[in-house]
């Protein structure tokens, strides 16, 4: 368990496991590649960051992982792993997300990525490259440098 600060001030609290809360994952977080490159997204205002978003009604958390990327880089994955989750929690509340490793099998261009500008392929070291002015606040969290860390070891 690791404990810190988001960038916004929240209180977060990161596990490398599932089911870690009392309150249940009902977001995901899915730290993408695609031919050994980071598979990122470009969001409209925060930037580059990895897919991720809200469960829909009836939706699994792994199904929600899937439906994110593809909506948001047209990729579709192959290989899916549960890798932990965590807690934000402020003055409005909390949330938990599943963070997921998952790796591209393809990229299909479509002509709408909702929110977002489409796909990103980034290689090289995320670690110090996150912290770019072109990368979402998300990704200059602690979640994610810790995230990638825990990859690192076992990829």
């Amino acid at each position: 368990m690791m404990k810190f600060k988001d960038m916004n001030g929240g209180d977060v609290i990161l596990f490398f496991q599932e089911n870690a809360f009392e309150k249940s994952a009902r977001h995901v977080l899915v730290i993408c590649k695609y031919k050994g490159e980071w598979l990122l997204t470009k969001h409209g205002v925060r930037g580059l960051e990895f897919p991720g978003g809200k469960m829909e009604k009836g939706e699994t958390l792994e199904e929600a992982a899937h439906r994110e990327v593809l909506e948001e880089t047209g990729a579709v994955l192959g290989r899916l792993v549960s890798i932990g989750e965590y807690q934000v929690s402020d003055e409005e509340g909390s949330f938990v997300k599943r963070i997921f490793y998952g790796e591209a099998e393809s990229i299909d261009p479509r002509d709408d990525y909702l929110e977002t500008g489409g796909p990103a392929l980034i290689s090289g070291d995320l670690l110090k490259e996150r912290m770019k002015d072109e990368f979402s606040f998300i990704m200059k969290d602690d979640v994610i440098k810790h995230s990638l860390e825990f990859l690192q070891k076992r990829l």
